[in-house]
């Protein structure tokens, strides 16, 4: 026998449970992850993405909605995709309750996951080829994309170190893309909870790594930001 370890096809999980207040009225009809960018729906953007890396099992989780996210999106067959739902109850778990209420679809080894308000030009190459390295590295239980602190988050999220890990403090950004374990949510559960405490406590341990992207990334969180952003793309 080799020894090599037998790699697991990857997963993703997109996130798309927020209410979007900031985002109204476009959000009074549609979920945010469907306002449109550039004639294209945001979570389109990322399951194409996904499915171009050949990352084709795509967890869904969604709170307002949902049966809207559902008949626009459908099976995923169109992209080459299978898409799996997760509904919450009405006010969402959550980003933290929302992935371990969906753990069980996304099994037991590490995967994507993204916001579905971001709109960003990172290859998802780099984060799958992550994800298949942590399933051998058991010292890490997160990795995050950090991007540089944008005007409406000047103080930052966390931190990055010289050895690439990533500390609770700091001034950059945390986009809203990652791979995580999902070891990492082991002694937490289910119900309302945040993801940024679970990621603090296992920074403490040094266990979560990032890395900072300086390219194309926006947070689609309101009305101004999204004009913002098809302007920047060059579309208005």
């Amino acid at each position: 026998m080799s020894g090599r370890v037998k790699r697991v096809p990857v997963k993703a999980m997109i996130l798309a449970a927020g209410r979007g207040n900031r985002l109204r009225p476009l959000t009074d009809t549609l979920p945010k992850p469907l306002i449109q960018v550039c004639g294209k729906p945001l979570i389109e953007y990322h399951i194409e993405k996904l499915v171009a890396i050949g990352v084709t099992d795509i967890v869904i989780n969604h709170a307002w909605l949902g049966d809207v996210l559902e008949a626009s999106l459908g099976t995923g067959e169109r992209w080459g995709a299978t898409l799996h739902y997760s509904p919450e109850p009405e006010g969402g778990l959550e980003t933290a309750g929302g992935i371990i209420q969906a753990l069980p679809l996304l099994g037991e080894t590490p995967f994507l996951v993204m916001n579905g308000d971001v709109y960003c030009d990172i290859s998802f190459k780099a984060l799958l080829q992550t994800a298949q390295q942590m399933q051998s590295d058991l010292s890490r239980l997160a990795h995050l994309v950090l991007v540089p602190s944008p005007n409406h988050n000047q103080t930052g999220d966390f931190g990055l170190n010289a050895q690439q890990r990533v500390q609770v403090e700091g001034t950059l950004t945390f986009s809203g893309l990652s791979v995580l374990h999902p070891a990492l949510f082991k002694d937490h559960t289910p119900g309302v909870s945040k993801l940024a405490p679970v990621l603090r406590q296992a920074m403490k341990k040094q266990r979560v790594t990032g890395e900072v992207y300086q390219g194309i990334w926006s947070d689609v969180g309101t009305v101004e930001r999204r004009n913002a952003t098809e302007k920047m793309l060059g579309c208005i």
